[in-house]
């Protein structure tokens, strides 16, 4: 497709993502359009920390599309966690393809018992826009908070519990903690003591596994951990996830936890953390920033 846009001329492309070819173009497209509120789309650890986890079904990756100028990638159509959730990185100049990529979401997208939603952030207006011309309508939001630099978080740790050093977390004690976190064993049982989707997450292309921290209490068990995915061209701390061993919170662990990867990351360049939309982040210091829109077609009975 040839589009003129003044005196420049646009050689549009477009293909199938290829999950073994593609991965580390696309990482650097998200690094390239990335702006805080994510205007643009996701940032770049989003979606590679997605890939490399046990929860992310990822047998529906080939239906993922990208969009090409002169062979450069200028827009991706995504899915994430559930698959019938879509995303949308579209760079700035290129709005004219968001009523292509919208069409294909439609149309090629995983849609399951008649379930299909479109995941779009404030500022993209364009997508927005030409969801609503294919009888998408919002149908619901919440808004997640960073927490900005520009002064300390510095929240102590409680007595009777130490921060693992830098580096020397290990791995089946952090599949343990996250387990119990997340409050599986409450709904599942104990954990089950295999450890491989850890190792697995561990070897991600741009993992910085010297940076999260783990708090372990005087038994030697870890009881809250807060990852981290470090991203310097965006000035970053991409923090996820962060759980607490039900037994040990409203104790102040996670606060303390986020206050040392304050101390971690802030001497790196890192200029924002990424948190999340609970009240909790509010409490000790988080603004809001990034607003999730989603988006249903009621005709298509995907409501």
């Amino acid at each position: 497709m040839i589009i003129k846009k003044g005196n420049t001329m646009k050689n549009i492309t477009t293909r199938q993502y290829q999950i073994l070819a593609d991965h580390m173009c696309i990482y650097q497209f998200m690094i390239d359009i990335y702006e805080k509120d994510w205007r643009n789309g996701v940032p770049a650890p989003f979606l590679e920390y997605a890939l490399s986890s046990e929860w992310m079904d990822k047998s529906y990756t080939h239906r993922n599309r990208i969009w090409e100028d002169n062979g450069q990638i200028v827009a991706f159509c995504f899915t994430e966690s559930p698959v019938t959730d879509i995303y949308f990185s579209l760079c700035p100049g290129y709005e004219e393809l968001a009523p292509e990529m919208i069409a294909y979401a439609d149309a090629h997208m995983p849609r399951i018992d008649g379930h299909l939603r479109f995941v779009l952030f404030q500022g993209q207006a364009a997508l927005m826009d030409a969801a609503r011309k294919a009888g998408y309508t919002q149908t619901g939001s919440y808004t997640d908070m960073i927490y900005e630099f520009d002064k300390p978080l510095d929240f102590p740790l409680p007595e009777g519990y130490h921060f693992v050093a830098p580096g020397k977390c290990i791995i089946e004690k952090i599949q343990e903690c996250c387990w119990k976190g997340f409050n599986h064993e409450a709904e599942e049982g104990p954990w089950h003591g295999n450890a491989e989707g850890g190792y697995h997450l561990c070897q991600a292309p741009h993992a910085t596994m010297q940076y999260p921290v783990a708090i372990e209490d005087e038994t030697g068990e870890y009881v809250c951990y807060a990852g981290m995915w470090w991203t310097p061209e965006n000035h970053l701390a991409y923090m996820e996830p962060l759980c607490t061993v039900p037994q040990h919170r409203r104790k102040g662990l996670a606060a303390a936890a986020l206050s040392e990867l304050y101390r971690r990351m802030e001497p790196l360049g890192a200029t924002h953390m990424t948190g999340g939309a609970n009240p909790f982040y509010a409490k000790i210091g988080y603004k809001p920033m990034i607003t999730w829109t989603f988006w249903q077609n009621k005709e298509r009975g995907n409501v």
